[in-house]
């Protein structure tokens, strides 16, 4: 559905395709046949059609793969976004929530078999979701020169401080935003807050401007659910933080004891 709207909205908006990138992503179920979903070449070949056509363009400027697939060998996965990319169909490839061993393994069959390799990660990445990223993942894309555009940036909500220490929701609907509900995190928003209002900023723009303040990050991937978001979130363009401001949010969140001399 999401390729179908920004699909019609291409075709009428008259921007030109040439001031856009466009990323989609595959590896899901798209039907009951055995080809519909996963990283086998079979599928793989189906499902660009599939979205070059719900997207109405000839050229996906980066295609990524949602998750790994076990079942498919990594070079079978290769050889056929290779074969995409050299007939023009697709002009990047991605990863997303892949493991740094995973990660590694296929930028190695890339190299060996000259094949198009993975230029982007997309990881799940935030100020108080870090461990998962920042303990391997990190190192291989500063290393092998990997874009990274994380998503879930504001922690499902979490960092927009729609939550606080004294008024915390008990929804069923909050899902997986519960887990960051601990003493350390809310003395975080309370200085994401005090921060916030120094700068004339929120704190959603405070937690995108920590994550622009990596230059290993490409560009975090917001989920916007109004225009009055949107526009907030990119506020965060406009917003500097010092060295030691976000020294202090780095240590706020520090996920690993530093040994002590």
């Amino acid at each position: 559905v999401a390729e179908q709207i920004v699909g019609r909205w291409l075709k009428s908006s008259g921007v030109p395709r040439e001031k856009l990138v466009i990323a989609t992503k595959l590896r899901g179920n798209m039907g009951e046949g055995p080809d519909d979903e996963g990283l086998s070449r079979a599928h793989i070949l189906k499902a660009v059609e599939a979205s070059l056509r719900r997207l109405q363009i000839e050229t996906i400027d980066l295609y990524q793969a949602h998750w790994p697939d076990e079942a498919a060998p990594i070079e079978e996965t290769l050889r056929a976004f290779d074969d995409l990319v050299k007939q023009g169909k697709v002009r990047f490839i991605g990863a997303s929530n892949y493991a740094a061993w995973q990660l590694m393994q296929a930028l190695w069959d890339a190299d060996k078999h000259n094949l198009a390799r993975f230029d982007c990660l997309q990881p799940h990445y935030n100020l108080v979701h870090r461990a998962e990223f920042e303990a391997e993942l990190a190192a291989v894309c500063r290393t092998y020169g990997l874009g990274v555009i994380p998503y879930s940036p504001l922690a499902g909500g979490f960092l927009t401080g729609k939550y606080r220490r004294d008024r915390q929701a008990h929804s069923a609907r909050l899902g997986g935003v519960k887990r960051y509900f601990n003493e350390r995190n809310w003395d975080l928003l309370e200085r994401m807050d005090g921060m916030a209002k120094e700068k004339g900023a929120t704190i959603s723009q405070i937690a995108l401007a920590w994550l622009l303040a990596d230059p290993l990050i490409t560009s975090p991937i917001i989920g916007a659910n109004s225009l009055d978001q949107l526009k907030d979130n990119l506020g965060a363009l406009a917003i500097s933080l010092s060295a030691d401001e976000k020294a202090v949010l780095d240590k706020a969140t520090a996920w690993k004891v530093e040994n002590e001399e």
